[in-house]
């Protein structure tokens, strides 16, 4: 499973997105997405162990 980190302009952590779908939600929403980089094995599994990685974006 493949989990991606949304940052904004700033660097600053926008989202933690399962999905390019979800990805596409948080730029329907506004979010200003500026780049996204796929998380490695050890950091995704901290997302899989937590829950959906939905759980860390504050505007789902």
């Amino acid at each position: 499973m493949t989990f991606y980190t949304c940052f904004d302009d700033e660097g600053g952590v926008i989202a933690r997105c399962q999905t390019s779908q979800d990805i596409e939600v948080l730029r329907r929403m506004g979010r200003p997405i500026k780049r996204i980089k796929e998380m490695r094995n050890e950091e995704s599994v901290v997302c899989s162990l937590t829950g959906s990685p939905s759980d860390f974006n504050m505007d789902y």
